[in-house]
């Protein structure tokens, strides 16, 4: 296998009260091209954390302390994006797979073989990267909405219900030519090419709470 080396912004985080075993994954990330930062408790690592963090975090189930599954309760509730990858003991599965309902990316026993762990971490920052390449996307859609007119903003609406321009003219009282007009000016200010697309851009953006109505 053949990992692609982390884009500069993305790091891998490990959190393990063991010595030995955070030494051996940051060793084993950076021979593969990942870059790396260890902390020995969750405490270290919720110290330094923040939303701009990008890449993934492999978090040791059980430390003294904050457990690796009370940070991640934490980390939920600050809706943190980090994909987390959950290192376990045999007698930890269980936990781990409450985890995974939760939403954690997945989990690893150890021993791991050194191949299956950058496997997951190259998915994780794959999914990251695309991840926040969505938000990006999203956010700018989001932008382009705030620009449009309030009655702009009801021929949106109305073309996404799948009115046609004449019901819309119907439902708003104008004429079928005004709502052409508002129609060319939504696809311009919303930059679609297309109809699916500034349609399937709005829903996205709808299911993800960035378009404020």
């Amino acid at each position: 296998m053949s990992p692609s080396p982390s884009v500069p912004d993305q790091i891998v985080y490990i959190v393990d009260d063991d010595d030995a075993l955070r030494d051996s994954l940051a060793w084993l990330l950076d021979s593969a091209g990942y870059a790396s930062e260890s902390f020995a408790s969750a405490e270290d690592f919720l110290g330094v954390y923040d939303e701009a963090m990008a890449g993934c975090l492999l978090l040791d189930v059980r430390m003294p302390g904050m457990s690796g599954l009370e940070l991640y309760e934490e980390l939920c509730s600050r809706h943190a994006t980090l994909p987390v990858v959950f290192i376990t003991g045999h007698g930890d599965v269980p936990m781990a797979v409450a985890a995974l309902k939760r939403g954690a990316a997945d989990f690893i026993e150890k021993p791991f073989n050194d191949e299956a762990m950058l496997r997951l971490v190259e998915q994780c920052l794959a999914n990251e990267r695309e991840h926040r390449s969505r938000r990006r996307q999203d956010a700018e859609v989001a932008r382009r909405f705030d620009q449009l007119t309030q009655r702009e903003r009801e021929v949106l609406d109305l073309i996404i219900a799948g009115k046609l321009n004449k019901q819309i003219a119907d439902v708003l009282g104008i004429s079928i030519k005004t709502v052409e007009v508002h129609r060319a000016r939504v696809m311009e200010k919303m930059r679609a090419s297309s109809l699916a697309e500034l349609v399937q851009n709005v829903l996205a953006c709808d299911s993800a709470g960035t378009i404020r109505r």
